[in-house]
């Protein structure tokens, strides 16, 4: 007897579970919703001003980052396929 109640026990839980993993994926899909609305509410109302001073805020974070001088002379593709098509010698 103590087996058949372990077995309704773990099928009671894994059902609950099932129903709170649907109702978590439902509140996400209804805030991705939600929250894709407010942006488009914020863009519209955005001034051209806010606009250019947000792009000007994204493209500035580029000079941010400190790149290998390397990087002015190569992009090492070249390096990496000559790695990737390299040929164990058997």
């Amino acid at each position: 007897m103590p087996a058949m109640q372990a077995i309704i026990y773990n099928v009671e839980m894994a059902t609950r579970l099932d129903q709170l993993e649907r109702e978590w994926a439902r509140q996400w899909k209804n805030a991705a919703a939600a929250l894709a609305e407010q942006r488009r509410r914020d863009l519209r109302l955005m001034t051209d001003a806010e606009a250019l001073a947000a792009a000007e805020n994204l493209l500035s974070l580029v000079e941010t980052v400190i790149l290998n001088p390397i990087r002015s002379v190569s992009s090492g593709l070249v390096e990496q396929q000559a790695l990737l098509h390299r040929r164990s010698r058997a």
